[in-house]
């Protein structure tokens, strides 16, 4: 069956190519027929094994290469220079652009839903050994999903119930590794770009964000940036309103230095388009201004028990993974690496201050919290005044 699939898929972008150069090459010669696009549209229609011809689902394709060899044959006939023959060729011409540009749309129709089918079947594989097989199928959606709007590719993935089937396999962790679920994750961020008016509403109400939080790991929480992003304030307000929020706080003491700064960067969203309720929730209850006072008394020192391998697969969309190794090297080691975190409290208290969420004077307020909490949590009158004045100068334009 999965050899079946690859050779129909191979087969479909052969003759979408030769259709789209077909479209491209609109005035023939008089060897019209054995022009190099159009050879393999042709020598598909004329196989009579072909596993197009028995399947009913290309039914229409195959109709409109019948049509196309018709358009192809009469333009042969059509070899005089008389002002009728002239005529009579372009409007074939014509035809033929307009057939083939039919075909190239039901190529790509035929393509997508057996690509939606074999991923439904794929994901369904309860094995953990067809793991890699999983993202593969994972990334090739995630790559159509991205080239934007097709109603009638939504509605093939609302058809095979897509979503349904990617929320079950991102909130379950005994179904599927955390390597599936974290394709699963970009999956369903992919889809709610692809039209945020019918999925954002299904991740809105169902555990997805949920899962996200409690997977714990990089790419969960950059997917849960990019959603906040997308969706913005009611999406924060979600994850307020379950008190989740802490969770996500608590994330800068993890023991993964990736997944501290993909919380950074989701706190600093939030922070940005949160409104007054969930910033000074923040705020005053001194959690956040607390750790990431902590996180930057530890980040300013050099920590040899860390090493950091920068080095992550790529393969079409797949989450860049930092690697933390607890062993015992030389200083010299990390040297000359950037430091991960840069004044991680005044870089919260700019995006609270230059933010969607609050007004002029609620930024006020909470900017006057904010250097109130510096001075409770410091160690020291030194540490207050750095802080205090990074918070100021971060401000300023």
């Amino acid at each position: 069956m999965k050899q079946d699939h690859g050779h129909v898929l191979t087969q479909l972008e052969t003759l979408k190519r030769a259709s789209r150069d077909l479209q491209n090459n609109t005035i023939f010669t008089s060897n019209d027929s054995h022009h190099a696009s159009i050879k393999p549209l042709l020598h598909l229609e004329s196989k009579a094994d072909s596993v197009f011809s028995t399947n009913p689902d290309f039914s229409r394709l195959n109709q409109l290469l019948c049509n196309l060899k018709t358009l192809l044959e009469k333009i042969e006939k059509l070899q005089g220079f008389g002002l009728i023959s002239l005529l009579h060729r372009q409007i074939i011409r014509y035809k033929i652009s307009q057939v083939a540009y039919a075909i190239e749309r039901e190529i790509q129709a035929c393509i997508d839903r057996e690509s939606v089918q074999n991923l439904v079947k794929t994901l369904e594989k309860s094995s953990d050994h067809e793991e890699e097989e999983k993202i593969g199928v994972l990334i090739e959606f995630i790559k159509r999903v991205s080239r934007g709007f097709d109603g009638d590719f939504q509605d093939l993935i609302l058809k095979a119930k897509v979503f349904s089937i990617l929320e079950l396999l991102l909130c379950d962790s005994t179904c599927s590794s955390k390597r599936v679920r974290e394709h699963v994750s970009l999956a369903v961020a992919a889809l709610a770009g692809f039209n945020r008016n019918v999925f954002v509403g299904l991740i809105l109400m169902g555990p997805t964000i949920h899962a996200l939080i409690y997977m714990k790991s990089s790419c969960s929480i950059q997917v849960l940036c990019s959603l906040i992003n997308l969706v913005r304030s009611p999406l924060i307000d979600e994850i307020h309103s379950r008190g989740e929020i802490t969770e996500i706080i608590s994330l800068l003491s993890f023991n993964d230095l990736s997944t501290q700064v993909a919380a950074l960067d989701c706190i600093c969203q939030i922070a940005y388009f949160g409104r007054r309720e969930v910033v000074e929730s923040m705020i005053r209850e001194g959690l956040i201004i607390n750790k990431l006072m902590e996180l930057q008394r530890s980040k300013s020192r050099d920590d040899p028990s860390l090493i950091i391998n920068t080095d992550h697969q790529s393969s079409g969309g797949d989450c860049d993974s930092v690697v933390i190794c607890e062993e015992n090297v030389e200083p010299s080691v990390l040297s000359d690496d950037p430091p991960p975190f840069s004044n991680p409290v005044s870089r919260f208290a700019v995006q609270v201050e230059v933010g969607e969420g609050l007004s002029s004077k609620e930024k006020i307020e909470m900017k006057l919290e904010i250097l109130k909490r510096v001075r409770e949590a410091s160690v020291s009158e030194a540490e207050t005044a750095s802080i205090v004045a990074e918070v100021l100068w971060g401000s300023s334009p």
